[in-house]
């Protein structure tokens, strides 16, 4: 390690910090790839060194090795859903270990996080961020959820720090373990000027005539509900489109391509970044995630930086985000979110209904707010705020 964290000469260096258990960024489908993309650059700007550990197989190659500040190290892993996130994070922790030895190891997700007394018995300061229990998701087995549940365990008694991005996953780990982990949630910020809706032709939708859904293609986001209630609503002029596309070509994605094609204003328009993703927000009439599981959803963040009307199931995670009641249907009832899509189309809104929406959000959920919370976690780890704070002046 360079010099020593909490020598009087290396106070005012800030931490060099390695990121590890995501795919990469920028435009890397995913939520704790957003996490990721939306934090790192605000951790720069703030002073802070930053090198993320990227699977080599998702990282654009137009990126590079350096995006706003942030530096990039790709790491092989196995194209395979069972086996990428363990395998690359073991290899970013012996990295991380032997070669580069950073002041922090911020390990994301229950997964990675395995290897969490591994990075210990290394001799590295380790953060975890728990971005929710995904061993309540559809898609894994029964010893998929094991390992889950162990690497969750992992974080939660060996991590120097526990980081949670919502209220419900900081009660269930206090209730769970007796740890409480230090609330950050995901954030938002506001949108540059909408582009053009040129941008929607391809897809052939209508600025304010299409319902919204935009996430990975796998189970807990429960695209079949949405299809199904779309057809049930019977919505004049309206279009759905499903945003996003699987990470592995599965069973599921299948039903869902077949219901898609099967259905009646249904638009697939497969992965999106950049413009075009911020076009189908910026013009869509309504925003629904009927999801079953969820840590902290960011793209209702991104649905409300828009000023969007979102409708989103009932479950935990969706209700911290705290919509009107009106916003909510229950998890799994397609009539009640027919209704709910029927309700919601049928009132036409103004710019000023959209932009009070995006100022209560804003004022929520901000991510460079989250960035200084996240750097005083740093400090904490590596003892600087102690020192800081018993130096004169």
């Amino acid at each position: 390690m360079s010099s020593a964290v909490g020598s009087r000469g290396a106070t005012h260096r800030m931490p060099r910090v390695m990121w590890t258990g995501l795919r990469g960024f920028p435009g890397v489908q995913g939520g704790v790839e957003t996490h990721a993309e939306q934090l790192c650059p605000r951790l720069r700007e703030l002073g802070i060194r930053v090198t993320v550990l990227v699977r080599r197989c998702y990282q654009p190659d137009e990126v590079g090795a350096i995006w706003r500040g942030v530096r990039f190290v790709g790491l092989w892993a196995p194209r395979r859903k069972q086996f990428e996130a363990i395998v690359h994070t073991l290899l970013s922790v012996l990295y991380a270990g032997f070669v580069s030895r950073p002041d922090v190891l911020h390990i994301h997700a229950i997964g990675p996080a395995l290897w969490t007394p591994l990075a210990r018995l290394l001799g590295l300061r380790v953060v975890v961020t728990h971005h929710g229990p995904d061993y309540d998701r559809q898609k894994w087995g029964r010893l998929a959820k094991w390992v889950l549940r162990l690497g969750e365990a992992a974080a939660v008694h060996c991590a120097n720090e526990l980081i949670v991005i919502s209220g419900v996953i900081q009660r269930s780990v206090a209730v769970r373990y007796g740890r409480v982990g230090v609330l950050v949630p995901n954030g938002l910020s506001l949108p540059g000027p909408a582009p053009d809706v040129a941008a929607l032709r391809p897809f052939g939708l209508e600025p304010g005539r299409y319902v919204l859904l935009v996430s990975r293609m796998v189970p807990e986001k429960r695209h079949l509900d949405l299809i199904d209630a779309f057809g049930r609503a019977r919505l004049d002029g309206w279009k759905l489109a499903l945003v996003g596309a699987a990470d592995h070509a599965d069973l599921y994605s299948r039903r869902v391509m077949e219901a898609a094609a099967g259905a009646r204003d249904v638009v697939m328009t497969g992965f999106q970044t950049g413009d075009a993703l911020q076009a189908l927000y910026a013009h869509a009439g309504l925003f629904v995630l009927p999801s079953s599981h969820e840590g902290l959803p960011i793209a209702i963040l991104e649905a409300l930086s828009h000023g969007l009307p979102v409708v989103a199931s009932d479950i935990p995670a969706n209700l911290e985000v705290g919509l009107g009641r009106n916003c909510y249907f229950p998890l799994g009832d397609v009539d009640a979110l027919a209704a709910a899509l029927r309700c919601h189309t049928a009132v036409i809104e103004d710019a000023s209904q959209r932009l009070v929406r995006r100022e209560w959000a804003v004022k929520r959920f901000d991510w460079m707010r989250n960035a200084r919370a996240t750097q005083a976690i740093y400090d904490e780890v590596c003892g600087v705020r102690s020192v800081r704070a018993a130096e004169p002046g």
